[in-house]
């Protein structure tokens, strides 16, 4: 099975997580429009998570809130919080990938680190593939 992302960028954004957020990260899921990696799942929690809904959802929120706020006089779309009884969901994307993190409890300052390193890892590798293609 052909990896989504490349190992390196795999593990650039596991540890950028890891780094950002410690002990209180729970998973790591790279995904695009049509499919998804889990990069990171913490020891302690189980594999039953339906993750094929989550990156639906989370995809279609994506498009869904760049149409809704798109002339908005807030800016620019940055990053989306989910918060749950259990944690937290990050979600972090481009035009053509994301990465949703989740995570027990952080502060609003560990949230904005999260998707600064995230954002960092996506454009560097969408610039690498961009090199490799000669676009």
């Amino acid at each position: 099975m052909a990896s989504l992302v490349t190992e390196r960028g795999a593990d650039r954004i596991v540890s950028a997580c890891r780094t950002t957020i410690g002990d209180s990260l729970r998973s790591v899921t790279y995904f695009t429009r049509d499919d998804f990696e889990q990069l990171y799942l913490r020891s302690d929690l189980e594999r039953d998570a339906d993750l094929t809904t989550f990156v639906g959802h989370e995809w279609r929120g994506f498009k869904t809130t760049q149409a809704a706020y798109q002339q908005s006089e807030l800016g620019e779309y940055e990053y989306t919080i989910r918060v749950f009884e259990n944690g937290f969901l990050v979600r972090v994307t481009t035009e053509t990938e994301g990465v949703f993190v989740t995570t027990d409890g952080l502060t609003l300052s560990n949230f904005d680190e999260v998707e600064m390193a995230v954002r960092g890892v996506l454009d560097a590798e969408e610039e690498g593939q961009a090199e490799e293609t000669g676009a």
